[in-house]
């Protein structure tokens, strides 16, 4: 696939990028524009690669091509020049948000099932599942980026080294983490001595046991890692931490890679505001059900 060296692709995404390129790219047209230079749009917005998805779903006049699909052959071509703007890691809720916003614009497309209950409904989560979460960089970077400095950076950081002051010995800012309970503690790894398939099993305290996924390939030789976290353990840690920052008088502040821990960062935010909050949310604790709060 060849592009011409005299186009620019720029990359249509969400929220405040969308935003920015009301104002920013009509002044890059501006400059581009005497130059032979053209600038073409490619949708990889959250909602343009859920509807890509669903084909089969849509009317002809609804359908859009897999732009993701086409940028990531595009990256073959050493010729390519690509602006991609950043775009939503999306997690479940704010799927879920797109999705009902699409249907209310008459798009045909299926809710999320989380527990799918057939065929159908496992195909539509598979196909959802590939616009969660860091779904874009991975194509158009062929991997996690290199966030290594390069070489002349380094040099001339070392050739202009910014100061960044003075440092109290007194200060009382810190990092806490968990000491137990936690993926870390609870991680084992296997090596799979020859091809298989496995499922995951969630088994409840009362010993029902539910299968999250199931046939997952796996080759000889294969690493398989897996872990855990306590609730019990998380809400004590995090109960510890918030009064031990009143205590000291510091900002609270939780740190979370949400875009690459898709499925369990979302939770453990919620457990952080259910901790947080847990006078407010235990004195109007029927308030709450009557409003279906989750």
């Amino acid at each position: 696939m060849t592009t011409s060296p005299l186009k620019i692709i720029w990359t249509k995404t969400d929220e405040a990028p969308m935003l920015a390129s009301y104002s920013l790219l009509p002044i890059v047209q501006a400059f581009t524009q005497d130059t032979g230079i053209s600038i073409e749009s490619r949708d990889i917005s959250l909602s343009g690669r859920i509807l890509s998805s669903f084909p089969d779903k849509l009317t002809e006049n609804q359908k859009v091509p897999d732009e993701l699909m086409i940028l990531g052959e595009l990256t073959q071509d050493p010729e390519a020049n690509i602006i991609k703007l950043p775009n939503i890691s999306a997690s479940i809720p704010q799927l879920k948000a797109a999705i009902a916003e699409l249907q209310s614009h008459g798009f045909n497309i299926p809710d999320y099932p989380e527990s799918p209950e057939n065929e159908t409904e496992t195909n539509i989560k598979n196909r959802y599942a590939k616009v969660l979460g860091s779904a874009v960089n991975p194509v158009l970077r062929e991997g996690n980026s290199d966030r290594r400095a390069a070489t002349a950076v380094k040099n001339y950081a070392r050739r202009h080294p910014h100061s960044m002051g003075a440092w109290s010995a007194d200060s009382k800012s810190h990092v806490a983490t968990m000491n137990g309970g936690d993926f870390f503690a609870n991680e084992k790894s296997t090596t799979i001595k020859e091809s298989t398939s496995a499922k995951i099993e969630f088994v409840a305290a009362d010993g029902k046991s539910t299968v999250l996924k199931d046939n997952l390939s796996l080759e000889a030789a294969e690493i398989v890692d897996a872990t855990f976290m306590s609730n019990k353990a998380l809400d004590t840690f995090l109960d510890q931490q918030i009064q031990d920052a009143k205590k000291q008088g510091v900002l609270f502040s939780l740190h979370l890679k949400a875009t690459m821990m898709k499925v369990s960062d979302p939770v453990i935010f919620g457990h952080c505001v259910k901790v947080f909050y847990a006078t407010v949310l235990e004195k109007h604790v029927e308030t709450i059900a009557d409003l279906g709060v989750n």
